[in-house]
This record gives C-alpha cells, sequence and structure tokens, in this order.
C-alpha cells in the first residue's frame, strides 16, 4: 500500500541521453525547520522555495494545530506568524506527521518543554520507527511520553511544565535527535548542552542563530560540543529554502549511469554536512562539476553538472562520511552496480531504521536485478558490473520508501532489462515533481 492511498506501481526503461536542466525541489530539512522555528519567533516569517511535498505540508498543519498561523501564497511562497518561544497551543486533535520520522522527532522536541499534551500519529511507515532516541532525551528535560510496545507511534507526550536544562551525549550520529533536543532547550531557563561524537548537519545550528538565538559550537575532545542560551526572544526571518541535495541525487546518479547524459541541476546546498555524495561520486570517477559556487542565507551553494561516466570504480566509501551522506546510500548503491570493483560502505547502521531498513530493502532489490551484494548489521558491500551491465528485469518492494522507490527507477534507466517498483506513492513525500522532472530530462518512467 502507498503511504497515501493506492499503490502506484512504476517502471523505469533503458532511456536515451538525459540533458537539459533540473529543477528539483526546496530542501527538505530547512523547510522543515523554517515552519518550526517561525512558529516558535515572535512575528511573521517569510519563506521562499518551500518543499511542498507531502512531509513538509504534515509539519506545516502541525504548526497550525499549535496555534501559528501558517499561510500558502503559491509558488512555494509560504509566511508563519509565531508564537514566541513556549507559546505553542495544545492541538484539539492528533498530529499526524504521516511519513516524516524528521517532522515527527523535531515536533516532540519543540514541544516537549511546553505544558501541553499531545498525541503524534503516523502512517504504517513512520508507526514502525523508533521514538525512543527522542523521548529518551526529552524526558530529561522532564518530558514524559506513553507509546506502543518498542516506544513506537502512536504516542502520547506530556510537556515538561518546569523544565530544566540538560547536558546530552547523541549515542548515534542523527541530526533528528540533535535538532529535537536543542528545540526543547529553546524554553528552558539556562543552557542546554548537546555533544555529538560525529559531526551532523548543522541545519538546526545556523538557522537557531539566524533567528537570533545564543547558541556556539566548539570542537573538543568529547566531540562537537553545542551549548544553547534558553529562553531568547526569536525574530522572525525572510529565509530562501535551497535546493535540495538530497532530491539533486536522483537526477546527478541518474546523468552518471544512463549513456550520453548531461544534465545541470541548479542551485544545489552544499551544506559540507550534507554533501558527502558528491565528494564519494567524484571519488569515484564521476564527471561531476561544481559551477557558480556561492554561499546564500549561510549557506554554500552551487550549480552541479552531471555527465554519463561509463568508468566509474568502486571505492570504500569512509565510516566518518556517513552523517553527510546517510540518506544517499541507496541511490549511491545504484551507482556502485554500474562501476566496477567493490563500493564498500561502512558505518551506515542508522540505514536499517529509515523509512524501510534500507540496506535489506536496497540489498534484495539489487539481487534480484543480477548485481552481488554483501550486507552486515553496519555495512554493506555493492559488487559493480560496469557501465551498462546490470541485468535489471525484476519488481522491487518499496516497503513505503521514497529513497527505495526514486532509487531503482534510477537503475532501470540504464539496466538492460526494466526495472519495477511496487509502489511509487511515497515519492510525493519529499519529491512531488520526480515523475515529471525526470520525464523532461528524457527518463522513460511509466506508471504501470
Amino acid at each position: 500500500m502507498s503511504a497515501h492511498g493506492t499503490p502506484i506501481p512504476m517502471t523505469a526503461y533503458a532511456s536515451g541521453p538525459l540533458t537539459g536542466e533540473a529543477h528539483v525541489p526546496g530542501d527538505k530539512s530547512i523547510s522543515h525547520r523554517s515552519l518550526i522555528l517561525g512558529a516558535m519567533a515572535v512575528g511573521e516569517t517569510k519563506i521562499t522555495g518551500l518543499l511542498e511535498g507531502q512531509d513538509v505540508l504534515d509539519t506545516a498543519k502541525a504548526m497550525q494545530a499549535f496555534g501559528a498561523e501558517v499561510t500558502n501564497h503559491g509558488g512555494g511562497n509560504w509566511s508563519v506568524k509565531g508564537v514566541g518561544v513556549g507559546g505553542f497551543a495544545e492541538p484539539d486533535n492528533v498530529i499526524d506527521c504521516g511519513n516524516s520520522g524528521t517532522g515527527v522527532r523535531l515536533i516532540m522536541g519543540a514541544m516537549a518543554t511546553c505544558p501541553i499534551t499531545v498525541t503524534f500519529t503516523g502512517d504504517a511507515s513512520l508507526n514502525k520507527r523508533p521514538m525512543a532516541r527522542v523521548t529518551d532525551p526529552i524526558a530529561l528535560f522532564g518530558a514524559q511520553a506513553v507509546g506502543r510496545s518498542g516506544g513506537r507511534l502512536p504516542m502520547t507526550i506530556v510537556g515538561a511544565a518546569e523544565p530544566t536544562p540538560v547536558r546530552y551525549t547523541v549515542p548515534m550520529p542523527s541530526a533528528q535527535v540533535k535538532s529535537a533536543v536543542l528545540l526543547a532547550g529553546l524554553n528552558v531557563p539556562g543552557e542546554t548542552v548537546v555533544i555529538e561524537k560525529e559531526a551532523t548537519r548543522d541545519h538546526t545550528e545556523r538557522m537557531l542563530a539566524g533567528f537570533g538565538a545564543e547558541i556556539s559550537t566548539v570542537e573538543t575532545e568529547e566531540g562537537r560540543v553545542i551549548t544553547l542560551k534558553g529562553q531568547p526572544e526569536l525574530k522572525p526571518q525572510d529565509i530562501t529554502v535551497p535546493r535540495d541535495p538530497s532530491s539533486a541525487a536522483f537526477p546527478v546518479c541518474a546523468a552518471l549511469v544512463t549513456p550520453g547524459s548531461d544534465v545541470l541541476i541548479p542551485n544545489i546546498g552544499l551544506n559540507p554536512t550534507r554533501a558527502g555524495l558528491f565528494t564519494t561520486l567524484r571519488e569515484m570517477g564521476a564527471d561531476l562539476t561544481y559551477e557558480n559556487e556561492r554561499v546564500e542565507g549561510g549557506e554554500p551553494m552551487a550549480d552541479l553538472r552531471a555527465k554519463y561516466s561509463p568508468n566509474m570504480k568502486g571505492i570504500t566509501v569512509p565510516p566518518e562520511r556517513a552523517a553527510s551522506m546517510i540518506d544517499e546510500y541507496p541511490v549511491l548503491s545504484v551507482v556502485a552496480a554500474n562501476a566496477t570493483d567493490d563500493t564498500v560502505m561502512r558505518g551506515v547502521k542508522e540505514l536499517r531504521v529509515k523509512e524501510s531498513d534500507r540496506i535489506d530493502a536496497m540489498a534484495k532489490g539489487l539481487r534480484a536485478n543480477g548485481v552481488e551484494v554483501e550486507e552486515g548489521d553496519d555495512w554493506w558491500i555493492v559488487k559493480g558490473l560496469g557501465a551498462g551491465n546490470v541485468p535489471g528485469g525484476a519488481t522491487c518492494e518499496t516497503h513505503l520508501d521514497h529513497r527505495i522507490a526514486m532509487s531503482f527507477l534510477v537503475g532501470g534507466l540504464c539496466s538492460q532489462k526494466p526495472i519495477s517498483v511496487d509502489d511509487g506513492g511515497a515519492i510525493a513525500t519529499s519529491f512531488p515533481i520526480f515523475e515529471t522532472l525526470m520525464s523532461g530530462l528524457g527518463a522513460k518512467i511509466e506508471r504501470t
């Protein structure tokens, strides 16, 4: 079943050259945070280029339920009239976060230090995913959580009436957990400290500073120590959302593996905590260049040009790079299948608890399409067959996971036989224009 309706089977066929410009949607991570921090500011935040995928729309509805005035002005232009730090009202109904782990975990953090009670739920995929990684640290502030066995949704959070600041070391590399703790710390007197042993995407820290919070980051022997002074008055901002590097990954990788392709993907965010895939692809020998490099709104950006690269070779991806490309390993594995030699990916256990078990889902789908894969708890190896040598011909299960669906459809563009997915419906959660955009470049992807 699709996350939001009946299944949508899709098939990708070997295609001619992909050419043109690919205008991918706004960054999902920044879109979520823009809405949440806008709702916690005093005044009107204006957002340009918001990703209007279902995940972000669910976060917008949640902010309305907490009392913020959220308005869609059309064309990706939105505004949020905030209620201030600590000003969230208790929602009248259950908050449904759909398919979005980012949305639900960040919102849990943001409301955890407000004296309100909120029940969260999601779709079939989200309700299987672990929430203890967030409910454990917010309990240190004084919040209480009651959910299904295994710490899963549906779940009710009782916010702390008199929250106390915490010092918390994130046990796994997770920007969601770090961000949840920082958002909770906003409504706490004193300083909240988060320590991460491995650096993760820093959009929350950058955006908090932009909204006027007093926040500092110091590299120490413990790791990256982030200190936030609580109870600021956040000032509304005008935010231009960069285009999403995680979405850009799909037309980039499709161009690299489809013969004759030359695709330009403009205005892509290149925050160093997000750009690990592009670094990896270039190390593999991809013809991937950065044009018009610049900084906008504190975020580095560039136009990416990707050309067909038939001579890519497998590499060992450094484990410390995992946090900067965790969502891109599925599509990287498709590229790896079309490279020569082995591509080794380690330190990736987070892939086991995403929208699906992404290692398992990709390994099974690749094997069904003639690619040899080895895997362990936190590693996997794709044994490359070389450009144009992937047999294809199978239908892959997506497990309601948008990135699994798009990755296998990219694979079908260059395989010897078409590759199908059982349900592409979840693609709308992050990349609602995927089919139109890819078809515009020349890709043959059909609903079947």
